[in-house]
């Protein structure tokens, strides 16, 4: 059983500032997302696009943001469930939650922040024949260790950041790379799109477009992949198929927890965000209420209000006086501080 102070689902830009704002509260966090990874959409759609509207910042790329926001909430050692999806809730006679997720993963917490953005993510799977009789057996939607591809043959399909990306890097790993894609254009960022140039020139990438899988072969595991391309089709020899189409956000099992939903969003108060459950609270895209604006600065501000109402709802009757942090500074829970340099106290004569 994993305890924590808080515990986040969906470690998206709003899950991990809500890490760093519950620290300086000396609130512990621990965070579940189905993604293998976290950033959400940040680290999974479009790691490489930039974002302009994040205060501070006139443009920063949407996988530094996630970067930034792991390092700034480094020191609150919050704690990750990855990979796995939040799908039941118990409520307990000390009104506290037990999460347990798709996997038995048990967690224990008396606050529930919900930060899932538009909800758990779900990949767009290819309409192919067969196609769950290879799901973990050569066929994935994720890449959770490139290592399992160290010196296999490798078909990826897909035209985006992530396609492009993970076919970068697997070449230096994977005995064969063939990237796949429908159109001969890629929708990627330049320097990406430029790098499979390259290694396609020299023979560490094969590319082949316009074109499509249409069929997947082996008998309990993937063996080869067919593709089709101007009206004729093509075997070819592989150990593993990665189709990387995206993925279909849905509120998923967290609809049915008894929440108030309106629209596929949890509606909320807007005093503190808090649901129609004392204790479990909506942050980010995934709530809604009126002027509701789906933008990553304004979960920052509900993480935040969010984080004092847990306080409150933790330390019944105990004060919290604000401090500004260039005032009070940050003591870590890994024993570390940041402050201020302190005034110099010196006449001068």
């Amino acid at each position: 059983m994993i305890k924590t102070d808080i515990l986040i689902i969906g470690a998206g830009p709003t899950g991990l500032f809500t890490v760093f704002e519950a620290g300086l509260l000396k609130l512990k966090c621990h965070l579940i997302d189905a993604l293998p990874q976290p950033g959400g959409q940040c680290s999974e759609l479009y790691p490489k696009k930039p974002i302009y509207d994040i205060p501070g910042f006139p443009e920063i790329l949407a996988g530094d943001l996630t970067s930034n926001l792991l390092e700034q909430g480094k020191q609150f050692e919050p704690g990750f469930t990855l990979g796995e999806r939040a799908e039941t809730i118990e409520k307990l006679e000390d009104d506290s939650f037990i999460v347990t997720t798709n996997k038995g993963t048990k967690h224990h917490a008396p606050i529930i922040a919900i930060a899932g953005g538009l909800g758990s993510f779900e990949p767009r799977k290819p309409q192919l024949e067969h196609i769950d009789k290879y799901e973990d057996n050569g066929l994935a939607y994720f890449i959770k260790d490139p290592e399992v591809y160290r010196d296999k043959k490798v078909v990826i399909a897909g035209g985006g950041d992530s396609a492009l990306d993970w076919s970068i890097f697997l070449a230096d790993v994977a005995s064969e790379v063939t990237l796949v894609h429908r159109r001969n254009e890629f929708r990627g960022a330049l320097d990406s799109v430029e790098r499979a140039q390259e290694l396609k020139l020299i023979g560490k990438i094969n590319i082949i477009t316009p074109a499509e899988i249409t069929a997947l072969h082996g008998k309990n595991h993937i063996e080869g992949v067919a593709v089709t391309k101007d009206g004729e089709t093509q075997i070819i020899e592989a150990d593993a198929f990665i189709p990387l189409f995206g993925l279909s956000p849905k509120l998923g099992p967290i609809g049915n927890w008894g929440l108030e939903i309106e629209k596929n969003a949890i509606k909320v108060d807007t005093l503190d965000y808090q649901t129609n459950i004392p204790g479990i609270y909506a942050i980010g895209d995934v709530n809604a209420y009126e002027g509701k604006l789906k933008l990553i600065l304004c979960g920052f501000h509900e993480a935040t209000l969010m984080c004092q109402s847990a306080y409150k709802r933790l330390n019944p009757g105990k004060k919290f006086v604000l401090k500004y942090t260039t005032v009070s500074g940050i003591d870590g829970f890994d024993g570390t501080r940041k402050e201020s340099p302190k005034a110099v106290v010196k006449a001068i004569v």
